[in-house]
């Protein structure tokens, strides 16, 4: 594919991964592993290190050039050196299809402050005006109440439930699927 852009929000840089970022990365997990242990897969305990953040990052590099996914890291302008979250498209499928599945985290000492919504709003336009996708669909458990408010937030519609979807913290969780097309192209197509 190509070398992933830098997005900017008002108050956020948006780095895609790199191994350059290996260490701000691994300082936002140990910040943040025990709240995100409830609505994550469980971490091999080698996740927390160094070593194993610079082989995501490349990992997540190499993927984003395969097209198959991408990672943004939020950096607040005031704060540059601190990723505070992030948000990644994952499973991009292009052709007819022209989806992905979206997926966010943000500091839990920066919750209710509106910066993983302004993240995802500008990776979402990113798929659709960047990547030049219709369809970016995020899958959340139904108890995770802050992350549905986020995607409601952001325009994210509900499509249905999946049970037992993910497994979550070693548990098979019932997902809610929300979904966000880019109904500006449809719009150009049914005028077509």
């Amino acid at each position: 594919m190509r070398t992933m852009p830098v997005l900017e929000t008002r108050r956020m840089l948006l780095r895609p991964a790199a191994p350059a970022l290996a260490r701000a990365a691994l300082a936002f997990y140990r910040r943040n592993a025990q709240r995100l242990q409830a609505v994550e897969p469980l971490y091999d305990p080698a996740f927390l290190t160094l070593s194993a953040q610079r082989r995501m990052q490349r990992a997540d590099r190499a993927a984003a050039r395969r097209g198959e996914g991408v990672r943004f890291w939020m950096f607040r302008k005031d704060e540059p050196d601190t990723a505070i979250g992030c948000v990644a498209l994952n499973n991009i499928v292009f052709g007819a299809f022209r989806s992905c599945f979206i997926a966010y985290k943000t500091d839990g000492a920066l919750l209710r402050q509106g910066y993983g919504s302004e993240a995802v709003n500008a990776v979402v336009d990113f798929a659709f005006h960047g990547l030049g996708l219709h369809r970016v669909e995020a899958s959340v458990m139904p108890r995770n109440q802050a992350s549905l408010a986020l995607a409601r937030a952001c325009g994210f519609r509900e499509e249905g439930r999946s049970p037992a979807y993910l497994q979550i913290n070693g548990v098979w969780e019932e997902h809610i699927h929300m979904v966000k097309r880019n109904e500006a192209e449809e719009r150009q197509s049914e005028d077509k």
